[in-house]
């Protein structure tokens, strides 16, 4: 797997912490605003980094394949494939 290929997985990871995380968090307090707010930050840097992932690396889930003629999702290695990316 290609360096900067892990650092943006490692980052999306990060993130997918991190919200569960903040989920948690919120269970126990619904009404705190800054959590939320820090809810949708992180959500929309996820977002952000994986619209980055797929455009460099091809579609980090079966959901990711944004392709309306061919289904990408098979055509390169899994994101989990490590040997293989």
């Amino acid at each position: 797997m290609k360096n900067e290929q892990k650092k943006l997985l490692d980052s999306i990871r990060e993130a997918d912490f991190v919200l569960v995380e903040t989920v948690l968090y919120l269970d126990a307090y619904p009404d705190c605003q800054e959590a939320l707010a820090y809810y949708h930050k992180w959500c929309e840097r996820r977002e952000s980094l994986v619209r980055e992932y797929e455009k460099c690396y091809g579609p980090l889930t079966a959901m990711g394949n944004m392709s309306k003629t061919s289904w990408d999702w098979t055509k390169s290695p899994a994101p989990w494939e490590y040997e293989a990316n």
